[in-house]
């Protein structure tokens, strides 16, 4: 199943998108559903291009005329029996919105219209492939309707009728379902095309009623390739029934391939035209003057001869801003094309006379394109300029314009221009060391250590220095000894101390702990001693008698 929330954001045109948005907000104004029918869904679910709109509400559509004018649409025409109106929005999207109904039929050709839900409207439709909708309420937005299984006929590219009286009760339908297969390639489901030829046969198109002729006769005009459309239903004989002075030799074939040659080149630059009022001219362009007055008072859509009628006004308009002042450049001449009404720029991309015109829609189509690839974009990057800039769109498209107009030649021209717009260096990266992780390796075998003595100074005991002696093959580990530590038990060996005080005093008790053997000697029978009552005083030092000093001695007297 398509997501069709997917394909009305992304298979619609914008303009396309921002009618139905209008419509959306005139419906929940008015508190009337609204939903997407006929042929524009059966377009998206087969891939084709929507050409127009069909909207579908659950009320008078014509009670929201006025809202929807509001909006900015133009009214086209309108079908009171019914309750449709024939709009236009800005940017040439065609739409039709009517109100949900049934039709029954006294006589053929002759509709009786009943209000009714839209599953009651979407059954009597004309065929399964246009019996289908498109919620665009809230809370169901995107949701597929398609009661009669539309969908597996578009995936068999067949028509197949929802009524097997169909053809009997609206005659329309057979001009209808030449048209669809003339435009779409589709064939008739076998008992339609039964149907089919045992209405023409009968002579069933003969209760056609007249907006019926006028309604058919204009859609032709809106077709993506009209001529070959003309043809199919000159072919089956319909021509003679819709307008018998009209036929495929009235059309100017020649200028029809030219036009959609400009309209193909037109839209590979972003501007998307109309070509229904272009088709009209050149496919009435052999027809006598008369008939071609009759054949616009035949269409149900009057807005449409206006548009047909302005065309040539907005063309000279535009034909003199184009070939003045305001299009002195390029670059100018480029945000002209893109500006002005894009049926005008068909128009006279078609029509236009004069090696002026031709050389700068030539240069349009060609030549001025080059100026994108010469966006130095690696210069771009080196300054900083990337696409995540909120102005990088806005930058690249005024180069692109100063390049088409001849300017920027050089890297240094460039540099100095993009200079004012790039931004500054980042910051430098802060690094934070973070701590080594310790390698997880194999379990170490524990290994029994064995003690050793180390020579220590005379007087120092032996089991207060003992140090850990490494497992076989393996170098021991011994932790450097501090000079201070050395002197001061080579000092505590000269003293007349006991000798544990003298090894106290050199190793601290902390580190003579961690140095006691694993094995425990065995115990000794110490001996009993005696202790005498009154400790033995220390002896005090001698004191020093202070050596006396020698009187000098007096020089004996001489003897006279």
């Amino acid at each position: 199943m398509a997501d069709y929330i997917y394909l009305l954001e992304n298979r619609l045109s914008l303009p396309q998108r921002n009618a139905l948005n209008h419509i959306r907000e005139v419906a929940r104004a008015k508190g009337v559903t609204v939903f997407l029918t006929g042929g524009a869904v059966r377009d998206l679910t087969s891939g084709s291009p929507v050409r127009d709109l069909d909207v579908s509400v659950q009320g008078n559509a014509l009670k929201l005329k006025k809202d929807l004018e509001k909006t900015g649409a133009t009214i086209d025409g309108e079908h009171e029996p019914s309750q449709t109106l024939f709009l236009r929005y800005p940017g040439s999207v065609r739409l039709e919105i009517s109100s949900t109904r049934t039709e029954t039929f006294p006589k053929p050709g002759k509709p009786v219209y009943t209000p009714a839900n839209i599953l009651e409207d979407l059954r009597r439709r004309d065929f399964t492939v246009n019996a289908m909708a498109i919620s665009l309420n809230d809370g169901s937005y995107g949701l597929l309707m398609d009661p009669l299984n539309g969908v597996a006929d578009i995936e068999a590219r067949q028509i197949n009728l929802v009524s097997n009286y169909g053809f009997i009760e609206d005659p329309a339908r057979m001009i209808r379902a030449t048209r669809l297969s003339a435009r779409l390639g589709w064939q008739m489901e076998e008992k339609t095309a039964a149907r089919y030829k045992t209405g023409k046969d009968e002579g069933y198109i003969s209760a056609l009623s007249t907006f019926a002729k006028g309604y058919e006769l204009e859609e032709i005009i809106h077709e993506e390739d009209p001529l070959r459309v003309l043809k199919a239903l000159d072919h089956e004989g319909w021509m003679k029934e819709l307008f018998p002075a009209w036929t495929p030799a009235k059309a100017n074939a020649h200028a029809l391939d030219d036009l959609r040659d400009k309209l193909g080149a037109l839209q590979m630059q972003g501007i998307y035209p109309d070509t229904s009022a272009a088709h009209f001219i050149l496919m009435t362009a052999k027809l006598a003057p008369k008939d071609v007055v009759n054949l616009k008072k035949a269409f149900v859509r009057q807005g449409f001869v206006n548009e047909v009628k302005n065309l040539e006004t907005q063309t000279k308009e535009f034909t003199k801003r184009f070939t003045g002042k305001e299009a002195a450049t390029p670059s100018a001449t480029w945000k002209l094309l893109h500006s002005a009404n894009p049926d005008a720029v068909l128009w006279l991309s078609h029509t236009g006379k004069g090696a002026a015109i031709q050389n700068k829609f030539k240069n349009f189509f060609g030549v001025w394109q080059e100026a994108k690839n010469k966006v130095p974009n690696v210069l771009m990057q080196e300054m900083r300029i990337v696409p995540s800039l909120p102005i990088y769109r806005e930058l690249v498209d005024r180069m692109v314009f100063e390049l088409m107009d001849g300017k920027l030649q050089t890297p240094e021209e460039q540099k100095a221009w993009l200079e004012p717009h790039s931004p500054p260096p980042p910051p430098a990266p802060v690094h934070i060391r973070r701590p080594r992780m310790a390698k997880k390796s194999e379990p170490k075998k524990r290994v029994k250590k064995e003690k050793v003595v180390a020579p220590v100074a005379e007087g120092v005991a032996p089991e207060a220095v003992a140090v850990p002696v490494a497992a076989k093959g393996k170098a021991a580990k011994v932790a450097p000894v501090k000079p201070e530590k050395i002197a001061a038990v080579k000092q505590a060996a000269k003293k007349p101390e006991p000798v544990k005080k003298a090894v106290a005093k050199a190793v601290p008790a902390k580190k003579a702990a961690k140095v006691v053997a694993k094995k425990k000697p065995a115990p000794v029978k110490k001996k009993p001693v005696k202790v005498a009552k009154k400790p033995a005083k220390k002896a005090a030092p001698a004191k020093k008698k202070p050596v006396a000093k020698k009187a000098a001695k007096k020089p004996a007297k001489k003897k006279r």
